[in-house]
């Protein structure tokens, strides 16, 4: 073993000093939390960030291509933007609002008219629905609502739904539309529980009279995550006279902040680490005191300042190595009990789920075990100095 790590592990295990013991072992710990906390907070936080992208693209296509005006020939837009490269399917929709009517109240919705025979194979609406209902089943006059609004309303699959339609409602005839409730879907966002409701592209289209006229066709694509490099490659293939945005456009805002959250969580909990490497400062600076008659003989023996610098800020290290270590180790462990028995509970009719959801990534463990070594080697600079620079005849003068 290399002499400086093997006085530096001397320092380390010696049991004739308990009070540094203590110090050392509060030095750990206080390393160990910070870690640990920093490591469970990231976690549920990168949980809540996969679960509710998931779910927001699950509910909707990764891609949507649309014009103001509505898109006439979407048959042949269609074909061209299928053939493109790491596009998966396609599918056209009608986008709009209408109102339900319920006995003497009308509560505004957002529809969405679907193709039943490719709205499955864009967004993931057949998972979402409960009773093995598909979508590719829906009839012209059927609808399918979300879970949320079916338990507000009471409403069950066989019963009836009437939308008046603002378009139509100008005419003054044919303005009210009453529908079946052919299924009902539960996506996990309570905005499209309560508030989205779908029926068939054709029936869509005669409630707000465009003809034979879509709002916009939405892509499934290979890798969702490449949607910038495939949105450039239907502008090249279709022009600029389409309005064309991805999943992560549509939901900038919500992402953006939920990527500052974590950020600022990250900063928060990083000065526990911060705190706690005070106590390793205290601890080498301790160390340095007691051991200046250790210092004075390696000194008088040849031993260079470097190497003096080196063991204090192993021994540094060696504490922040071993309180990261335990840190990592209980962080992981809480959260795999988290994932696996779901022991923390939330309230469903506040949160869109009933339990809270972890995931840990290497690059966030990553990130914090640097962030602690880093903050543990900083602290060991002035008092491994400091002993550095100590001279041998002050040291050995009292001795």
């Amino acid at each position: 073993m290399n002499f400086e790590l093997w006085l530096t592990f001397r320092y380390l295990v010696a049991k004739k000093d308990k009070f540094l013991a203590v110090i050392n072992f509060v030095s750990v710990a206080g390393i160990a939390i910070g870690v640990m906390a920093l490591i469970i907070v990231i976690g549920v936080m990168t949980g809540f960030d996969h679960d509710l992208r998931e779910k927001i693209v699950g509910a909707n296509a990764h891609i949507f291509v649309e014009r103001e005006t509505g898109v006439h020939n979407y048959v042949g837009l269609n074909e061209k933007l299928k053939a493109l490269p790491g596009v998966i399917a396609t599918t056209p929709y009608i986008h709009g609002n209408v109102f339900l009517e319920e006995g003497t109240h009308a509560s505004s919705l957002i529809l969405r008219g679907v193709d039943p025979a490719t709205e499955g194979s864009v967004t993931r609406i057949n998972s979402f629905l409960a009773n093995n209902v598909k979508v590719a089943d829906l009839p012209q006059d059927g609808i399918l609502i979300g879970s949320q609004m079916a338990s507000y309303y009471g409403y069950q699959i066989g019963d009836i739904v009437t939308l008046i339609s603002p378009a139509s409602g100008i005419a003054g005839s044919g303005w009210r539309y009453k529908f079946k409730v052919a299924g009902i879907f539960t996506s996990g966002m309570y905005d499209y529980d309560m508030n989205l409701v779908l029926i068939t592209l054709s029936k869509a289209q005669e409630i707000f009279d465009i003809g034979p006229t879509v709002t916009g066709i939405g892509l499934k694509l290979k890798d969702p995550d490449k949607a910038p490099v495939v949105k450039q490659e239907i502008y090249d293939t279709i022009g600029f006279s389409y309005l064309v945005r991805t999943w992560m456009e549509t939901n900038a805002n919500f992402f953006s902040a939920l990527a500052l959250e974590k950020f600022a969580m990250f900063v928060i909990l990083t000065l526990i680490v911060l705190v706690a490497s005070f106590n390793i400062i205290s601890t080498l600076i301790v160390t340095v005191t007691s051991k200046v008659k250790d210092i004075g003989i390696l000194k008088s023996i040849g031993a260079s300042r470097a190497t003096i610098n080196r063991i204090f800020t192993w021994q540094g290290l060696a504490v922040g190595a071993m309180g990261t270590f335990w840190g990592f180790l209980g962080g992981v462990s809480v959260i795999y009990l988290l994932k696996k028995y779901q022991f923390i509970k939330l309230p469903q009719d506040i949160y869109y789920i009933d339990h809270l959801p972890v995931l840990i990534q290497a690059s966030d463990i990553a990130m914090i075990v640097g962030s602690a070594m880093v903050i543990t080697y900083v602290a060991t600079i002035y008092p491994a100095i400091k002993a550095a620079n100590l001279e041998p005849v002050e040291a050995l003068r009292y001795e």
